[in-house]
């Protein structure tokens, strides 16, 4: 019977022996398959930190070696940064930009660039004020509308009237010599001078000498000079107090006495009182003429107004050194030659008379009258040898 007890209780050692032995190897195996997933774990989050750079978590550390068969994980290659410029300083040295000192200079040079911006507008506005005063424009249209055959010589008057009367601070007066034959339009346009300063601005600024009506006689030419010397005075003073120019005309200016051209020689000069600097002289001659007609003569071939053309500063010069042989006022003026007139400017004259009497302007009877007047004949031109002189004449007998 004990035998047959202890056959029984073998098997059921071993039995519960190997349960035991395979509850410990299910034990063991789950404890292998959580380790190597732990392990797999901690390689996803290494490898996941590598690839994103701008984490900065620690790192899973495990003392387990990586287990037989797996893949070791692969080699991320990281881009290189890109180095920023950094501004070195020294140690020493403070590691900030230097603040930038306001310059005091460009302020001063700013402020004085608005000072100087304002004075030449001021200087501007003020030489409109002083021309309008005088009202050029007006003068000038006159000009082209009575004055005939003379364009050069109105645009020279008006380039000088307008340079001198622009300001009231001159270190000279200016001195207009008109020269040229007779009947071009000098005294015409001494009168017209004359008419116009007078309406702007007063009778007492403006004097119309005439040499054989004021002073014919030579042995009164020193009294003559005193006179003259007075009314100048009296005139240069009454327009310093009222900020106006004074404008003395001087017709017949080759019948002139010497006494009364050195007074006037002395009042062209640089060398005086503040007011006789302010003034306007306007010296009408014939003296010169033949000059001024052998040039036209010679050059009427040419295509180019009078005073435009080739040769025409050289008349200048010229005319001012013969005139400056004849007395030394002329070397403190400035000279405008008139030019003789041609037929066509003639027949202008005849209109301008016959109008102004009160006839019937008739082309062909201005022709007529035209054409008994004397020429200069050059080429396919013809030029008066009493200019207009005689149009008042021959109006007058109709």
């Amino acid at each position: 019977m004990e035998g047959e007890s202890q056959t029984d209780e073998a098997p059921a050692r071993m039995s519960s022996l190997t349960s035991k032995l395979q509850a410990m190897i299910r034990i063991r195996r789950k404890y292998q398959v959580f380790k190597a997933r732990r392990a797999e774990l901690a390689r996803e989050q290494s490898r996941t930190a590598m690839l994103h750079r701008g984490s900065t978590g620690p790192e899973i550390f495990t003392f387990e070696t990586t287990a037989a068969g797996t893949v070791a994980s692969p080699c991320v290659c990281r881009r290189k940064k890109k180095r920023k410029s950094r501004v070195m300083f020294p140690n020493s040295g403070r590691k900030y930009l230097p603040v930038q000192e306001r310059n005091r200079a460009k302020s001063c040079l700013f402020l004085l660039s608005i000072i100087v911006f304002l004075q030449v507008y001021n200087a501007i506005e003020n030489l409109d004020d002083h021309l309008q005063k005088y009202d050029l424009e007006g003068l000038e249209k006159t000009l082209k509308r009575e004055v005939f055959g003379q364009k050069a010589a109105m645009e020279n008057i008006i380039d000088l009237l307008t340079d001198y009367l622009s300001t009231y601070v001159h270190n000279k007066p200016l001195v207009l010599s008109l020269n040229g034959p007779i009947g071009v339009g000098k005294s015409h346009l001494g009168r017209i001078l004359a008419r116009h300063f007078r309406s702007v601005t007063r009778d007492q600024l403006v004097l119309q000498y005439f040499m054989l009506h004021h002073c014919p006689l030579e042995e009164k030419a020193t009294m003559c000079a005193q006179d003259l010397a007075s009314r100048i005075t009296e005139m240069v003073n009454r327009g310093e107090s009222e900020e106006r120019i004074p404008v003395f005309i001087f017709d017949e200016v080759e019948f002139m006495h010497k006494e009364i051209l050195d007074f006037l020689h002395s009042c062209f000069q640089a060398n005086q009182t503040n007011e006789f600097l302010n003034a306007v002289y306007v010296l009408i001659s014939n003296i010169g003429q033949g000059e001024i007609t052998k040039f036209v003569l010679q050059n009427s071939s040419s295509s180019a107004p009078f005073g435009r053309q080739r040769g025409s500063h050289e008349l200048v010069k010229q005319l001012k050194a013969s005139l400056s042989k004849y007395h030394p006022v002329w070397k403190e003026a400035d000279i405008v030659p008139f030019s003789l007139l041609e037929k066509a400017h003639i027949m202008d004259c005849f209109l301008d008379e016959m109008t102004q009497e009160g006839f019937y302007p008739d082309s062909s009877h201005i022709e007529h009258l035209a054409g008994e007047i004397s020429y200069y004949t050059a080429g396919d031109k013809e030029y008066s040898m009493n200019g207009c002189k005689q149009v008042v004449a021959k109006v007058n007998l109709l």
